[in-house]
C-alpha cells in the first residue's frame, strides 16, 4: 500500500520502490544511489519563515541569514518578529521584499487567517491555496514547506532549480524543462511525485556534493 503521507524512511522507500517498478530511469539511479534519509521538518511558522527567508539563495547564504536573525529574534514565533525593528532585520541581511513578507505572514497568523494547524486536514490543492494567498509565498515556497513539513507524496516542486536539474541528468536531456513543460515532467510520477522530489534533490547532492536544500533536518 502506498503512504498516503511520507512520515518515515519506511514511507519514503516504498513510495520509492513502486516509483523504481514503474520507471526505469527511477530504477537505474535508486540501484546506484540507494534512498535518501527522509528530511523532515518541524510544522509551524518558524519552518514556513524559514523557507521564505531561503528563496533564491544558495543554502550557505539562507543559513548564514537565518541564523542571524535567530540570534536577534530569539524565539522566532509571530509576535517577536512583529516587534523587531525593519533595521535590525536589514542588518541581518534580510532584503525589504523579505522583511516585508515576513511581517506579511506573521500579521496573518497572529490575526488568525492563516491557519497552519490546519493544514492537515485539506487536500493538495487546497492546502496549497491557503498558502499562496499569502503575498510572499509562491508555489514553489508553499510545496516545499507541504513536502517537508507535511510529508505530502505526491507535490511535484517544478520551479526547483536541483530537481529540475536531476530531472534532466534523470532523463539525458540536454537541457533542464523550462516553463510548463517543468509541471508536465512530474506528471508520469504521479502520484508519488512528492516522492520523486526526494529522491531527485537526494540524486543532486550524489551528483554535486552539493546541498540543495536550505534548511537542516528539525525533529518532530
Amino acid at each position: 500500500m502506498l503512504p498516503d503521507r511520507l512520515k518515515t524512511d519506511a514511507d519514503l522507500v516504498a513510495a520509492l520502490d513502486y516509483l523504481a517498478g514503474r520507471d526505469a530511469d527511477i530504477a537505474r539511479e535508486y540501484a546506484r544511489i540507494g534512498a535518501p534519509t527522509l528530511r523532515r521538518w518541524q510544522p509551524g511558522f518558524e519552518t514556513l519563515l524559514d523557507i521564505i527567508l531561503g528563496q533564491q539563495l544558495s543554502v550557505t547564504a539562507a543559513r548564514t541569514i537565518r541564523d542571524r536573525m535567530k540570534t536577534l529574534v530569539g524565539e522566532m514565533v509571530p509576535d517577536k518578529v512583529l516587534a523587531t525593528d525593519d533595521d535590525a532585520l536589514r542588518a541581518c541581511g534580510l532584503s525589504a521584499a523579505k522583511i516585508r513578507y515576513a511581517k506579511i505572514l506573521a500579521t496573518e497568523i497572529a490575526e488568525g487567517r492563516v491557519r497552519l494547524d490546519d493544514l492537515d486536514g485539506m487536500d493538495d490543492d487546497a492546502a496549497l491555496a491557503h498558502l499562496t494567498a499569502v503575498k510572499g509565498i509562491g508555489a514553489w515556497t508553499a510545496e516545499v514547506y507541504l513536502l517537508f513539513a507535511h510529508g505530502r507524496p505526491d507535490l511535484w516542486p517544478a520551479d526547483d532549480i536541483a530537481v529540475m536539474e536531476a530531472f534532466r541528468h534523470l532523463r539525458g536531456l540536454p537541457e533542464r524543462p523550462t516553463g510548463k513543460a517543468r509541471r508536465v515532467a512530474g506528471e508520469p510520477l504521479a502520484p508519488m511525485r512528492g516522492a520523486a522530489a526526494h529522491f531527485l534533490w537526494h540524486l543532486y547532492r550524489n551528483r554535486t556534493d552539493r546541498d540543495a536544500v536550505v534548511i537542516e533536518e528539525q525533529a518532530g
